[in-house]
Parts: C-alpha cells; structure tokens; sequence
C-alpha cells in the first residue's frame, strides 16, 4: 500500500531547514530518526565455540545415563573439546586469549628464517649477484677476489672447502632468463667437452662443478690466468714475440680442431677468450720502444667462454662472433659452419703479432670495405649470392673515400702484406698463413686439420707440441 505524500507549506519547510541547522537538532526527539531494532551479533568464534561446548556437555550426560565411556572414546571428545577452543581463540570461560596452532607456528618460524638466509643475497638492478670478499656460496666457495665483469655476469676467484681450499674460478650469471638459458647451454657444451677429454688434453678450459644460486646459475672453473687481451693491453698493446705466436697459434688450432670433430663450433675467438694458464712475466727494457716490456714466462693457454658455440645439428643463428672477427660469410648473411672459427683465429694472430685489431670497425659497410683494402675485392658469386644488396651497386661496394669513414679507411688499411714487420722466412710463413685462414670462401679457406702441419709451426720443439702439459694447478678429476 502506497502512502500519500505529505503537502509542506514553504513556510514548514524553512521552519524545518532552520532547526536541522540549528546545534539541538540531535536533542530533538521529534527529528531524531528512529534506530530498528537488531538481534546481538554473535562471532563465528563465538558460536564454534557454543557448538563444541554444547557437543561436550551432550555427550556427558548421555555418559551419566549410559553409565559408562571407554577411555579412548572419553579422550577423543575431551580432545576434540580442546582442539576446538584452540580453533576459536578463547578460553572456556569467555575470555580472550590469543593462541597459535602448532602448524601455524612452524610455518611462520620457517618463513622467518628462509627470509633470514635471505637477507644475505642481493642483486643489483642489473641482476648481477652481489658479493663481497668472505662471503660463502653453499657454505663451499669462500670468495677471495674479483676477477671481472661482463655481459653475462661476473667472475670470483673462491677457495673451494670441499677440496682441501683449492683456488677456483666461479662465473655467476646475471639473475636474467635469457642468461640463465644460455648458462645452460653453456654447461651442456662443457660436459659434452668432459666426456670427451676426459684427460683435459685439448686445452678447453675444465668445468669442475655447476649449480643454481638462489636464481643465478653458477658455474666452478679451473683457476687461470689473465687473458691475452688483457696481458697485451697492460703491455702497452707490444707485440708477442713470434715464438710465443707460434706457441699459442698451435694451441688454439688444436683445441679449436678438437671443437670441431666433434660436430661443434665455437662462434666466439677472440683474445679475451684465450686465457693463459699462468701470468707470470719477465720485464726487460724495449730499446726500439723506448719503454718496459713484459714477456709472459709460460704460454701455455686454455680455450674459454663455450656460452655461443653451437653443434652442426642445432639452429644457427644469423649473427656470430664479435664484430672484429667475423667473416664475410656472416656479415653478408650467406649461412656459416666451422671455417668461421678459423677466419677468427686469422684475426686473433694478427692482432698478437701487430697489436692493434685488424678490422677497427663498427659497420658492416666499413668492414667489408676494409677487407677488400686488405684482402682485395670480394668474390663476385658471394656479391650476387647475398641478400644484403644494399651494400652494393653494379657489383661494387657503395663508398665515398671524401667522408671522414672514407678518409680513416683509407689512411689505416693497407694490403696485408704491407703489415709484416721483417723479411725472414719465419714472417713469410706466418703471412701465409694468415692468407689462407682470412680466405673469403668459407669452402677454401684452410682447415684446422690442415694448418696444424703448416710450415709455420715445424719451429716448435717437441716440448711445445706436446699438448696438455699441466702445471701444478692440476684440477682434473
């Protein structure tokens, strides 16, 4: 049924609107809204624990009638009884009392003391793990120092507890996906690397143990020395002498050969990925240089960082290499194999025997100009072959010799021969084969098979030829 709708004079309602504002509206009964009445609200607590009172008190009067309970019967209801007001809260008679299941406890003791263990591992904002010199990894890697930064992550030299504070390596990597992805991979290589040199005889560097660190994958290396970029930048970039050249041509070639019979390729030379065993050094005055020179004591190197070599079977990338030492075949995009190592090797022993890098460049445009200044012209089935015809024009590479790139390449890359330092037989043969490692055609170039019996390297003792000497930093299994 619907009410009528009172009728207010103007009058009325100014009266009405006065006293609202007026401070006594709340003492006024007759404008006080009325309250509907509710029923006491009763907590759920409140009402569990009726219900297991009640349960409680039931079942002893049927006790008092029936005149007996077994013990067992009598302690599952005295115990369902307790565990009731446990769940509630209270206490029987009503009052508040604040209580903790035991479940709930442990649980909160444990997440209290994994966020305790937690308080000691942090990253930075790059997702590098952030450690210092003491801290432990797994109670086992006490770290002692820092022996670098990149990409990747970072390297620290630890004391392994587990074998009598044997030195390591330990490169931890980037609290990152992808790195962690290609960690894996990385690890894969290197186990497929340990069955098949068991011996550590090919001079590719030992994985002893790897395992994940609170996000961080983490692998443990044989401890070695500085790199050979490294040793010739705080050498002023001097030479290497050509004995040592040799030495340490040899070696990467076997080792790289032995990548390479087993279906693998490693993507990835360079002087930074060639470590020597030991940087211990001689200083002697440089009479031509006019400054301190360092020669490395012991050249024995290990091949290094396996986190982009892929095997004949898996999917190649378009991309390899760091730009200073990929082939043509990869800047043209003509699809690579195993020859693109040896074309990095070619690179690498320039380097070694000149100081400087032989491609300083950042284009593909000005890479591929320089190699026809060094090398000569490109071959004209690899021109028409790419697809990266942008490059070129009629067959010819597009370039303006009057630019300040032009004026650069023209004034710092000569024919490769210009390059060689003296005229003795031992130079000549390592021109040659620096020649034939630096062929554009992948199908020519020399094999590694091939460059090891090359007349460069019939100097070496039989001493250096040996391969896989070890010294007293032996961490094989």
């Amino acid at each position: 049924m619907y009410h009528k709708r009172r009728y207010r004079s103007p009058e009325e309602i100014r009266e009405w609107k006065r006293r609202r504002r007026s401070p006594s509206w709340g003492n006024n009964d007759r404008y006080k809204p009325k309250e509907h009445w509710r029923s006491p609200r009763r907590s759920r607590s409140r009402r569990r624990e009726a219900y297991w009172r009640k349960s409680y008190k039931t079942r002893s009067r049927e006790v008092s009638l029936t005149g007996s309970l077994s013990s067992q019967s009598e302690h599952y209801f005295r115990q369902s009884y307790a565990l009731g007001k446990a769940r509630t809260g209270k206490r029987y008679n009503g009052t508040s009392h604040r209580h903790r299941s035991r479940s709930g406890s442990y649980s909160s003791s444990k997440s209290q003391r994994s966020a305790k263990s937690s308080q000691n591992v942090e990253d930075d904002k790059e997702g590098h793990l952030v450690c210092r010199t003491g801290d432990r990894i797994l109670e086992r890697y006490e770290i002692v120092g820092d022996l670098g930064e990149g990409t990747f992550g970072k390297v620290v030299e630890c004391l392994d507890h587990d074998r009598g504070k044997t030195s390591v390596a330990l490169k931890i990597i980037r609290n990152v996906k992808k790195y962690r992805e290609a960690a894996l991979l990385e690890i894969n290589v290197l186990k497929k690397i340990r069955e098949q040199d068991q011996e550590n005889k090919y001079l590719c560097v030992l994985m002893r143990d790897w395992f994940e660190y609170h996000g961080h994958m983490c692998i443990a290396f044989e401890l070695l020395g500085k790199s050979t970029f490294d040793f010739q930048k705080e050498n002023n970039f001097l030479p290497y002498p050509l004995c040592q050249i040799r030495h340490i041509a040899y070696q990467v070639c076997n080792a790289v050969k032995f990548l390479h019979d087993h279906k693998l390729t490693h993507t990835d030379l360079k002087p930074e990925n060639i470590l020597f065993v030991s940087s211990e050094f001689n200083t002697s005055y440089n009479e031509n240089k006019k400054c301190e020179e360092k020669q490395i004591k012991n050249s024995s190197i290990r091949v290094v960082d396996f986190g982009s070599a892929t095997f004949d079977h898996e999917y190649h990338t378009t991309i390899v290499a760091t730009r200073h030492y990929r082939p043509p075949e990869v800047i043209l995009e003509l699809g690579w194999s195993q020859p693109c190592d040896v074309w990095s090797i070619g690179c690498i022993l320039f380097e070694y025997y000149t100081g400087f890098t032989l491609f300083q460049t950042h284009s593909n445009q000005e890479h591929l100009v320089m190699m026809e200044r060094i090398l000569g012209p490109l071959p004209r089935r690899m021109v028409y072959k790419t697809k990266k015809q942008k490059y070129f024009q009629n067959g010819a590479l597009i370039w303006d010799d009057t630019t300040t790139d032009g004026r650069y390449v023209s004034k710092n890359c000569h024919p490769l021969r210009t390059y060689k330092t003296e005229d003795s037989a031992e130079h000549a043969e390592l021109f040659d084969l620096l020649h034939k490692m630096l062929e554009y055609s992948p199908t020519l170039r020399i094999t590694l098979n091939e460059a090891i019996r090359h007349p460069f390297f019939s100097h070496l003792s039989p001493e250096q030829k040996t391969l896989g000497c070890r010294t007293s930093r032996d961490l094989s299994r």
